[in-house]
C-alpha cells in the first residue's frame, strides 16, 4: 500500500477492499492490513484481482472518489466514478489543449526533455560503471550531443522542429547503444532499430518491452480519467493511443532500454530464447517471455525516490504517478507538467 498525492495505491495481489464506516479497509484473509479515511482520498488504484465491495464502490461514487482496477501486471480493467466526477471536464480540457498547437507544444517539450535527459543519464551510467569495457570517448561524445539537445528542446518553437529534434536525439543515442551491451555480444549486436518486424534479438526485446510499457502508460492515463488516444505530440490516428505514446517517450530510456540491457548483461535472456519466423522476423519464444515477465515483475517492485515528489515508490508505479501529475497539470493544479527526470 502506498499513498501519494491523495491517491491510495493497493499493490498487494491478495487483498480485498471494503468499507467500514467512513474508512476504506484493506483485508487479507479477513484480517485488516490497512485503514484509510475516505475524506483524505481522491483516488484509489488497485492492482489486486480480489476487487472491492459494492458498499465501497457506492461510497466512492457518492463522494466523487475515483476507484480504478488493474491486473497485477498493470493492465487496466475498469474504474468506477461518481456521477459528477471531473473526468468529463478533465477530458474536455485535454481535447482543448490537443487542438491548440502552442499549448500542446509546452507539454510535448517537457516530455521530450525527459526522454533526452534519461537517455543521456543511461549513457553516463554506463561510462561510470563500465568505463574500461566500452569506447568511452564515443559514448561521452554522444552524451555531449544529447546535452546540447536538452537546451535545443526547450527552445523549439513548433511541433515539427520538436519532432525533428527528437528524431535526431534518438539517432545519436542509438548510435552508441551497442556500447551499452557488455555481455553476450555474439547474440546481441545492435546495428540499428528494426521495428515492424524486429529483425534481430535485441530489436525483438526492445519492441516487446515498448509494447508492454506502452500498455501500462495507456492504462495509467485511463485510470486518472484522461483519454489515452488523444495526444499532444503524437497526432490522432484511429486505433493509436497517442497520449500513451507521448508519456512512453520520457520513460523509454530509463524504464525500457535499461531493463533490456539488464536482461542481456546479466544473462537473464539468452540467444536461445528467440524464434526466427519465415519472413525473417525475430520474436521471443514462450520460455523467453516467461523469463522476461518474471524479471519485469521483479523490476517493478524495486523502489526509487521519485524526483519530483521526493517520496519512495516502486518502479512499477512510475507511469501511474506521471499520469496523475499530467492530469493535475491539465486541471490547473500544477503550473507545468514535471517530466520524470531520473539520476
Amino acid at each position: 500500500m502506498k499513498k501519494l498525492l491523495n491517491t491510495l495505491y493497493i499493490l498487494s495481489e491478495d487483498v480485498y477492499l471494503a468499507l467500514d464506516g467512513e474508512n476504506v479497509i484493506v483485508l487479507r484473509e479477513e484480517e485488516t492490513a490497512g485503514r484509510f479515511p475516505l475524506h483524505t482520498l481522491e483516488n484509489i488504484v488497485s492492482f489486486s484481482y480480489k476487487g472491492a465491495s459494492p458498499a465501497l464502490m457506492g461510497a466512492c461514487a457518492s463522494r466523487e472518489i475515483g476507484l480504478s482496477f488493474y491486473s497485477p501486471r498493470g493492465k487496466f480493467l475498469a474504474h468506477t466514478v461518481g456521477a459528477s466526477y471531473g473526468n468529463v471536464l478533465l477530458r474536455k480540457e485535454q481535447y482543448r489543449i490537443s487542438g491548440q498547437p502552442e499549448k500542446s507544444l509546452a507539454y510535448a517539450k517537457n516530455m521530450i526533455t525527459g526522454k533526452v535527459f534519461n537517455c543521456r543519464w543511461s549513457l553516463e551510467r554506463t561510462i561510470r560503471d563500465n568505463g574500461m569495457r566500452i569506447d568511452t570517448e564515443k559514448v561521452k561524445h554522444a552524451s555531449f550531443l544529447l546535452n546540447e539537445g536538452l537546451s535545443a528542446a526547450r527552445k523549439c518553437e513548433n511541433m515539427d522542429s520538436l519532432r525533428g529534434l527528437e528524431g535526431k536525439m534518438a539517432s545519436r543515442y542509438f548510435s552508441v547503444f551497442n556500447e551499452l551491451i557488455i555481455n553476450q555480444k555474439d547474440d546481441f549486436r545492435f546495428n540499428g532499430r528494426s521495428r515492424r518486424p524486429p529483425m534481430d534479438n535485441i530489436n525483438a526485446l526492445l519492441s516487446f518491452v515498448y509494447t508492454i510499457l506502452g500498455n501500462e502508460c495507456a492504462g495509467a492515463l485511463e485510470g486518472v480519467g484522461l483519454d489515452a488516444y488523444v495526444g499532444f505530440m503524437h497526432c490522432d490516428r484511429p486505433g493509436r493511443e497517442s497520449l500513451a505514446l507521448d508519456l512512453l517517450e520520457e520513460l523509454r530510456g530509463i524504464m525500457a532500454d535499461r531493463f533490456v540491457l539488464t536482461l542481456i548483461n546479466k544473462k537473464i535472456i539468452k540467444g536461445e530464447h528467440f524464434d526466427r519466423q519465415g519472413d525473417g522476423a525475430v520474436l521471443l519464444s514462450e520460455e523467453g517471455r516467461k523469463q522476461f515477465f518474471s524479471a519485469w515483475q521483479s523490476r517493478k517492485k524495486e523502489t526509487l525516490t521519485h524526483p519530483f515528489l521526493k517520496e519512495k515508490i516502486p518502479w512499477g508505479l512510475v507511469p501511474y504517478v506521471q499520469a496523475l501529475l499530467l492530469a493535475r497539470t491539465i486541471r490547473g493544479d500544477l503550473e507545468a507538467y514535471p517530466p520524470f527526470l531520473w539520476k
